[in-house]
């Protein structure tokens, strides 16, 4: 509501301060400042003030939205989890998982509106939030728990081999993951932290690109053991070597998730059928399903 003369009248002011469009666009002023100083919103000067044009910046904000990425496209690295869910809620989103780097990737490029991820930082012994920043900086994305996932050694039934850890994996065919995934890259930090060169294993010339494909090459006898989940390991009878527990988180775009798709998936993962679902596959851990690990600007 405007004031002009002594008469409230129902018309927005034509331009706003730093103040008002933060408070519309709800962000701090310092980031407000910091879109003028990369010229990504339409503003003017007037007596040494910053004012924006409120039409402009409502065209501006169809624009942002218009090419913003689609809210039901989910990319990144496979869960099976997650796959279930996907189809069980209804949520009509469209799953493309080709492994954690690549999920980062669409989300930078606009191509997916959230990635699942499993990226562990050798450096500060935490999970994805690293990689994250490196990946989509500033982007306006929320890092929220999905699972922790018991990760380890997936091997025939029984053990024939008497694998205990990476080091029993020397000579042996195993069946390794695509480049980018975080298993793969998990395993490559597992197999030098072990001392073991490549040579000294039967990497098998075609990689496992999701967790069930890894599972079914083993029970297949295609491979001897591969660094898999229990989940996948459980239902097929397969022997399991524990190694650690890892966090599976999920990239989101903050507009997306108030979308239709992910507030589905999200709304039937808080409920019964989820977590019965995720007990009997076993190997997770759901009690910080939603939590937020990093918010962007």
């Amino acid at each position: 509501m405007r004031e002009r003369a002594g008469v409230t009248t129902g018309e927005p002011p034509a331009y706003l301060t730093t103040r008002e469009l933060a408070g519309l666009l709800r962000l701090k002023e310092r980031r407000v400042y910091e879109l003028v100083a990369r010229g990504e919103i339409p503003c003017v000067r007037a007596t040494g003030r910053l004012l924006f044009p409120r039409a402009e910046v409502l065209r501006w904000l169809e624009g942002e939205r218009a090419e913003g990425p689609p809210a039901d496209v989910l990319a990144g690295s496979h869960d099976p989890l997650l796959e279930w869910a996907l189809r069980e809620s209804g949520s009509g989103i469209a799953s493309f998982f080709d492994g954690s780097r690549d999920g980062l990737e669409r989300l930078r490029d606009r191509r997916a509106a959230a990635a699942g991820v499993h990226l562990f930082d050798v450096a500060g012994g935490d999970w994805n939030l690293r990689a994250v920043r490196e990946a989509l900086g500033e982007a306006p994305v929320v890092v929220l728990e999905w699972a922790w996932r018991q990760r380890g050694l997936i091997v025939a039934a029984g053990n024939p081999h008497a694998v205990r850890g990476i080091a029993d994996l020397r000579g042996l065919r195993v069946m390794g993951r695509q480049p980018g995934s975080g298993a793969g890259l998990l395993f490559a930090h597992l197999l030098r932290e072990a001392g073991i060169a490549a040579g000294e294993l039967e990497l098998l010339p075609a990689a496992a690109r999701t967790e069930t494909e890894l599972a079914l090459a083993v029970a297949a006898g295609e491979a001897d053991a591969g660094l898999g989940l229990a989940c996948t390991a459980r239902p097929l009878g397969l022997g399991f070597v524990p190694l650690l527990r890892e966090r599976f988180d999920l990239v989101v775009y903050r507009r997306a998730f108030f979308e239709p798709p992910l507030q589905r998936l999200f709304g039937f993962a808080r409920g019964a059928a989820f977590a019965a679902r995720a007990r009997e596959l076993g190997g997770y851990d759901t009690a910080g399903l939603g939590r937020v690990h990093h918010n962007g600007p």
